[in-house]
């Protein structure tokens, strides 16, 4: 088989090692300190499987499971969650009621997708305080390691 053909077969695919799990559980927890809360954080490599997560001192039980739900939907849409309830706002109602009867799927903000040279490479989730204050624990987390997409 040439070499041109098994291109058509073969991905080159990235992933997140450990370093930068630990950088951005790190950079999200600062976060959370500097607002005051108390969060949970998940990171999810590109296909949801869960790759870090940490559960700050007395945040709240739900936080939990919301913050792995956020970094899966994340990398599973490859969008902020905090953007999918205006995309879906024009979608069939079987398609709502498809996403939303998936078990890890969520529309509250605070998952952010990663990516490195625009491949989805995994996503975070950050759940503990305001909607607004999970999203920016997230981006900031996303941007420790530059897996922020500029969408600028």
């Amino acid at each position: 088989m040439s070499e041109s053909r098994q291109h058509e077969f073969l991905q080159t695919t990235s992933r997140l090692t450990e370093t930068a799990v630990l950088t951005m559980l790190q950079a999200a927890v600062g976060k959370a300190e500097d607002l005051g809360i108390r969060a949970t954080i998940a990171v999810t490599d590109s296909s949801g499987r869960l790759l870090g997560y940490l559960k700050m001192t007395d945040s709240f039980l739900v936080s939990s499971e919301l913050a792995r739900k956020k970094a899966i939907t994340a990398a599973g849409m490859a969008t902020e969650t905090v953007e999918l309830e205006g995309l879906l706002a024009s979608a069939p109602d079987r398609v709502l009621n498809g996403l939303t009867s998936t078990e890890d799927f969520t529309v509250v903000g605070g998952g952010v997708p990663l990516f490195r040279d625009q491949m989805l490479v995994g996503g975070i989730g950050v759940s503990g305080g305001s909607e607004d204050q999970d999203v920016e624990c997230a981006r900031v987390a996303a941007q420790a390691i530059q897996l922020l997409r500029n969408t600028k």
